[in-house]
């Protein structure tokens, strides 16, 4: 399942155009930080921690944030 959802995330980054994906406030991009807490925390820990992120996503939050 891992496996699977850190290879739709890369697809994700992949295939976005740079407009969209240069625009993120956090230091890792958020799915940046999604790969990283899905190998540290395993799949329901790291997905809920990816989520959290992106519903943070919104002035005035952003800065490093690294799970």
């Amino acid at each position: 399942m891992k496996f699977l959802l850190v290879s739709a995330i890369r697809w994700y980054q992949l295939t976005t155009p740079n407009r969209i994906r240069r625009c993120c406030r956090f230091e890792p991009t958020c799915s940046h930080y999604t790969i990283i807490a899905l190998e540290k925390y395993g799949v329901v820990a790291g997905l809920r921690k990816g989520i959290n992120r992106l519903l943070r996503c919104r002035a005035p939050n952003g800065g490093v944030d690294i799970p």
